[in-house]
This record gives structure tokens, sequence and C-alpha cells, in this order.
């Protein structure tokens, strides 16, 4: 491990989710997994006993909130930055957690790019050293860390139209079929399905075909990103 590898701690109650993160992490380069942990007492007692650079951290563990974690561990001296792994959308808890020192959110569930892309804007912010010659070159380094790219749609998709079918598929306790989804946005069954399909794709939509019916079953679409 070199001199300038960023030295992560994964820590996340779910085992599968943990063996998954920490999978992600060290396929970055420039980072390494110093350790993964399941509670915050077991997070307290790793950082006692090794160099650790960020936390990858769950939000809710099965021995108090990441947020109190953070808490402590400022209290106790650690010093490494936090990027918070959490399904809430609470907006509060996400302006708590930056008054703490938390520097970036990544929304479960996510996608290997999804968190590269968060890490390696995290590496850009944290290898700028030296005097800022003026308020561009300090504006550019926070951009590096709060205004991650959007992820790419495939070609033909609309940022637009995607938020209008998650809308209506997060509101649909039942799920929804292409053509229903269709009718409640106001665009071709075709149209819907590719955008049905690129949520399920980005694991934030589950499908099952809907038997019941004559002739061929159609595909139910059931909102999954919590």
């Amino acid at each position: 491990m070199s001199a300038d590898t960023i030295r992560v701690l994964v820590v996340e109650d779910d085992p599968v989710a943990a063996a998954a993160h920490a999978l992600y992490v060290g396929r970055v380069p420039g980072f390494a997994v110093s350790g993964t942990v399941h509670s915050g007492t077991e997070a307290r007692r790793h950082l006692d006993h090794h160099p650790v650079d960020l936390l990858l951290l769950d939000l809710f563990l099965p021995d108090g909130h990441g947020l109190q974690l953070v808490r402590t561990l400022r209290a106790a001296g650690h010093a490494a930055d936090i990027i918070a792994v959490t399904s809430a959308r609470d907006l509060a808890m996400v302006r708590e957690g930056v008054s703490l020192g938390v520097v970036q959110y990544v929304l479960k569930p996510f996608t290997f790019a999804t968190l590269r892309d968060r890490l390696l804007r995290y590496a850009e912010f944290r290898a700028t050293t030296g005097e800022a010659s003026g308020q561009d070159e300090v504006d550019r380094a926070l951009a590096a860390l709060r205004a991650p790219r959007p992820a790419a749609l495939p070609k033909g998709l609309t940022a637009a139209t995607l938020r209008a079918v998650t809308d209506v598929l997060r509101s649909a306790a039942g799920g929804l079929t292409a053509t229903e989804a269709a009718a409640d946005v106001g665009i071709s069954r075709i149209t819907a399905r590719r955008y049905l399909e690129h949520l399920v794709d980005t694991a934030r939509a589950a499908r099952a075909p809907q038997y019941g019916q004559v002739g061929r079953p159609e595909l139910r679409y059931r909102w999954s990103g919590h």
C-alpha cells in the first residue's frame, strides 16, 4: 500500500451489503479497505488501533445512529472523513450530517459506478493542497466534492421523463405495468417500458410477470430504491 492510498473503513450492519461495499472500494484505484465492521462499537475499536482516512458509514446501525457515532468519533479526536450510505431521504438529516463533517451522501441501493464517482471526487478534493490563488480556485476545489456528475442516461432517455416515471412508480404501492405507467405519465407504452427497464438496470426497480390474464403475461414493475 502506497503512502497516498486512501484507507477506508466500511461500517455496515448487513454482512452481504458490507462485503459488496468493500469489494467496490477495493476496485477503485487509490483506495484500500482498512476493515469491515458491523456496528458503531466495532468501528470505534477499529479506529483506536488502525489508521483510517475515510469511513463508508451506514447511518442505521444496530447500536445507534451513524451520526451519533460521528459525534462520538469527533469528540474522541478521530478526524477521518465520512461518506454516509443510507436509504433515508430526510434532508434535515443531510444538513445535520454536513454540520458534522459528512462530505458525501450515497443513497442505497447504488451501483459500483455511483460509488466510484463519489470516491474519485473525494480523492480529487483531498488532493487539493497549498494556498488558493483566488475565489475561483476555492470554488473548483469544492465543486469536485459537492457537484458530482450525473450518471449518463442511455441514448434517447431524458432526465425529466425519467423523474416522471420514477415518481409514478414510487407512488404505486402495488407496482405498475408499462401500460399503466404510460397512461399516468402521458407517453407511449414502448417509451414507458424503456424507462422502467432502465430503473431495473440501475437496481431502483424490480420486475416480475403478471399472470392471470389471457395471452402473454405482462411485466409488473415495483420500486425498490427505498
